[in-house]
């Protein structure tokens, strides 16, 4: 630390121990903009104007996102648009904000919410208002010290080529041109971004208040809300009834959450979980630099600094290991800054003086230290909240809330107009994390942290949180972990990953990667077998995985599935509202089993699973309750559980259905066996014929194994012949050593969803929030059979589907396999004929088959119809990291494409 106190000087203010200790020198705390809101508006306290009596919705907090959500509700015809402040605009967190923008990200979606924001502050505001932003496009440099950083950047360039965005691999040399103030020579390479740029927060915030008003939306400062008004409907929802100032009460059946940091309290009031942390988040702001105007920003990551262009200064930060908790929020800081914590931000010292050697010699104007939110996955938190209607969040954007404010905004306001967001918001949706965990502290601060410390790390395909971990366990966690499961961590569950010949690899306590004087696990085998699939080539243990493959190819294998979620919908009215929310018939004989989806009025698809009609059962009993009426039971992917109970309440919600929904996910436990083999081992188990003529492909019955009642399906995930068996909690490890037991001779083996996630792309199969998606349509995504169309049953969508299959199918899913054995995870540009087509949602290895598999959407660039015609007549290749690889469509399954071993024929 000595050495670093003395790498930076301090030329317009001494210190006798400059960053030696807390107090640091005694540094300017203020923000670098020639102009901030504080000063504007009324003096007084008093609220800008008289709130009215009512609004259509009222948004509360006028910082990035609560501007940009009123000027977007505005700005799509809505007209009471009521925006609350409590202090004045972009006081909570906006005012200090760096202001960066990125256009390329890891994700298709960002890619396009980026794309938004940039249109808005740089054409459409100016346009509109003829008011300048703030928008400055001085281009973005993304710093790469090793292969795999830029092997990260290259990814990002393959994606960007899809969507327009500009950008360079430059050679080191190449930097030093673009940037002479620059150290090159422990650089790797760079990405050169040259259209992007910095916002400013005022200016930004300013502008979108006139362009919201100039529609009818109405903004009030200094008007704090005191409480929302929470009212139970005749069928026991809660709905939002009203907003309480201390300046009168407003009616609205809707509120937007834009609070920021105090986005919780404001939750609470309503009775919403609100799942954020607030940090201390700091830059500093250096003096003048010669020969600094006109560079472009940087991120370094490996040093986890970012450089901003100030005029002609810079402002430094980054993402340390260590960031401040602010553990009591005040509600009375507004236009605050903290003091510096020069113990905290010293490690970004050395990163940014190795990068741009020339701050060794300057000094630094200014710091700014102010609170933001940060979330457990570093994603904003949107959409409607599960326990009330009306609720909508918008808020935890993790110090990125300028650059994405104008592609959230609208996707916010399009989803409070119309009921859901245009693009596939999911990343972002609250209903993302299982209602469990929005309100256990310890998950929010642990998994908070890492994010926060990590934000800067490569994105590696197959990481996992060592955070926040062992929130769920199921009945066969114990078992499978003394067989060495590497588990996965989703929607808090603990799911086998892949088994590890070398023993058991528990996931321990969180150490906070040794801050805040937590001692560092030490020869800790989870870390260490995550660390080695750092790589975006194949891992080391590819071969193990290979292995699970192949063993349910040949013989069998067992797959502990139990983090599924398990839905009964059982009422008088179910069947018709099973009718109106499955896309496929599923109102068949008790017995029946069916895959089907269910859609959103845009003909989107929000989830796929199986439904299978059962008969009352005993009281009490997870396997088969009693009830009145007609029952089916839902088996639906664990990871989205959530997400597909607050959909299904809400469609029962507005359609009045007289029917319930039960959660069965933590009562019962789910292991699919798996294989060529699977009929001889379970028969010696299961108290049942299994033949293909007593026991079809999906049907089910209640039957025993091992002396315990269990639920067999006879479906697959994988194309093969098996069967699911569904089980009490507590008598799960029972008929899971029953089933081994017997499966020894016959070589089973257990596998995982690494090899589930082979198996399944190979055959073909869909994963939803992969290559299946809200924005994607069932005809688009190759699974018209789940649509009744033939019937005269009316389902969510229906409409949206017909006309899209009167229309034509502009954008097609494509199977594509490449003869080169190499690695491919998503994100991959899809070329057709020398022009780029679309890109790859979802790819892995097929081991039977020998070859790498890759899903994604294509497109015609001439604008017409995707057709099979369409789609066989080209010439494919996919980039992967700048470079192009031969490959080939298929417009059926590469393997088993008859459907033959599903249904028992080998």
């Amino acid at each position: 630390m000595s050495s670093l106190s003395r790498a930076w000087r301090f030329p317009r203010w001494r210190s006798p121990r400059p960053f030696s200790s807390g107090s640091g020198p005694t540094a300017k705390k203020s923000v670098p903009y020639q102009k901030t809101l504080q000063e504007e508006g009324p003096g007084s306290g008093q609220p800008s104007r008289a709130p009215p009596g009512s609004a259509q919705v009222v948004v509360v907090g006028g910082g990035s996102l609560g501007c940009q959500t009123a000027y977007h509700l505005a700005k799509m015809g809505l007209r009471e648009v009521l925006l609350l402040e409590r202090d004045r605009l972009t006081s909570g967190t906006t005012w200090h904000t760096a202001g960066l923008l990125w256009q390329l990200r890891p994700s298709d979606v960002e890619v396009e919410l980026l794309a938004h924001t940039r249109d808005v502050v740089s054409r459409d505001l100016p346009a509109e208002t003829g008011l300048h932003t703030g928008w400055v496009e001085n281009g973005g440099l993304f710093i790469a010290s090793n292969k795999q950083r830029l092997d990260e950047y290259k990814r990002l360039m393959s994606l960007g080529k899809v969507y327009g965005v500009e950008s360079h691999v430059l050679t080191p040399a190449q930097t030093k041109d673009l940037y002479p103030l620059m150290n090159v020579d422990d650089l790797y390479g760079t990405l050169y971004v040259p259209k992007d740029g910095t916002m400013d927060p005022a200016g930004t915030c300013s502008t979108l208040a006139r362009a919201a008003t100039a529609r009818g939306a109405t903004i009030i400062e200094n008007c704090p809300v005191t409480g929302i008004q929470v009212r139970t409907d005749d069928f026991g929802v809660k709905r939002v009834h009203a907003v309480e100032t201390a300046h009168g009460t407003i009616q609205t059946p809707c509120v937007v959450n834009c609070a920021g940091v105090w986005a919780r309290a404001l939750g609470r009031l309503a009775g919403v979980h609100v799942p954020l942390v607030a940090m201390h988040h700091a830059y500093v702001v250096t003096e003048r630099i010669e020969g600094i105007q006109n560079m472009p920003n940087v991120r370094d990551h490996d040093a986890s600094v970012y450089l901003r262009l100030q005029g002609d200064a810079l402002s430094v930060g980054g993402y340390e290991s260590n960031p401040i908790f602010w553990e009591e929020v005040s509600e009375k800081f507004a236009f605050g800054l903290f003091d510096l914590d020069w113990d905290v931000f010293m490690q970004h010292i050395e990163g940014a003086v190795n990068r741009v050697p020339v701050l060794e010699k300057t000094g630094i104007k200014s710091t700014v230290c102010g609170p933001e939110s940060f979330t457990a996955d570093h994603k904003p938190l949107m959409g409607e909240a599960p326990e009330v209607r009306g609720f909508f969040l918008g808020c935890g954007f993790n110090s990125a809330g300028m650059m994405l404010g104008g592609g959230c905004g609208r996707e916010l306001a399009h989803w409070i107009i119309h009921g859901r967001p245009e693009k596939d918001m999911y990343g972002y949706d609250i209903r993302r994390f299982h209602h469990s965990l929005t309100d256990n502290n310890r998950w929010m601060r642990e998994r908070s942290h890492e994010s926060y410390a990590k934000n800067y790390s490569v994105v590696f395909p197959h990481d996992e949180p060592l955070a926040g971990r062992n929130m769920r366990k199921d009945p066969l966690h114990e078992e499978l972990l003394q067989q060495g499961c590497v588990f996965q961590e989703r929607h808090g569950w603990e799911r086998p990953g892949w088994f590890s010949p070398g023993g058991a690899a528990p996931v321990l306590d969180y150490d906070y990667y040794g801050a805040y004087g937590h001692e560092r696990h030490r020869d800790y085998t989870y870390n260490r077998l995550l660390g080695d699939e750092y790589t975006f080539d194949f891992p080391p243990h590819h071969h193990i995985i290979k292995k699970e493959c192949l063993t349910c190819r040949n013989a069998l294998a067992l797959f502990d599935m139990s983090y599924f979620g398990k839905f009964y919908l059982v009422g008088p009215e179910a069947t018709k509202a099973a009718d109106w929310l499955f896309s496929a018939d599923v109102s068949k004989a008790p017995g029946s089993t069916v895959y089907t989806c269910m859609l959103n009025r845009q003909g989107g698809v929000e989830s796929d699973l199986t439904v299978s009609r059962i008969s009352p059962g005993s009281p009490g009993s997870p396997l088969a309750p009693a009830f009145e009426g007609d029952g089916y039971y839902l088996a639906i992917g664990g990871a989205v559980a959530q997400h597909n109970w607050s959909h299904i309440t809400t469609v029962l919600q507005d359609m009045k259905f007289q029917c319930q929904l039960l959660d069965c996910s933590e009562e019962l436990g789910m292991m699919s066996i798996q294989g060529p083999l699977s009929r001889a081992v379970l028969q010696e188990v299961l108290d049942t014929d299994l033949s293909n003529e007593a026991f079809p492909f999906s049907t089910h019955k209640i039957t025993t194994a091992a002396g315990c009642q269990v639920r067999a399906m006879r479906l697959s995930f994988v194309g093969e012949m098996g069967w699911e068996l569904h089980v009490p909690r507590a008598d799960c490890v029972k008929v899971y050593r029953a089933v081994m037991q017997a499966g020894a001779r016959h070589g089973i083996a257990n596998a995982g969803y690494r090899a589930i996630d082979s198996l399944s792309i190979e055959k073909g199969y869909r994963h939803w929030h992969a290559d299946l998606r809200p924005d994607d349509t069932p005809l688009e995504a190759g699974l018209a059979f789940t649509c009744k169309l033939k019937s005269s049953i009316p389902f969510l969508g229906r409409e949206a589907v017909e006309a899209q299959k009167a229309k034509g199918i502009f954008r097609r899913l494509v199977c594509f396999t490449t003869e080169e054995k190499v690695p491919m995870f998503g994100l991959e540009a899809v070329w057709r004929d020398g022009q780029v087509v679309g890109h790859i949602r979802r790819a892995d290895f097929g081991f039977a088959i020998d070859r790498t598999i890759a899903y994604g959407y294509i497109r015609d660039p001439a604008g017409g119809p995707v057709s099979l015609d369409f789609v066989k007549s080209g010439s494919y290749e996919l980039e992967r990291m700048g470079v192009t690889f031969p490959a080939r469509a298929h417009t059926k399954s590469p393997f088993d494409p008859d459907n033959k071993r599903v249904k028992g024929f080998y």
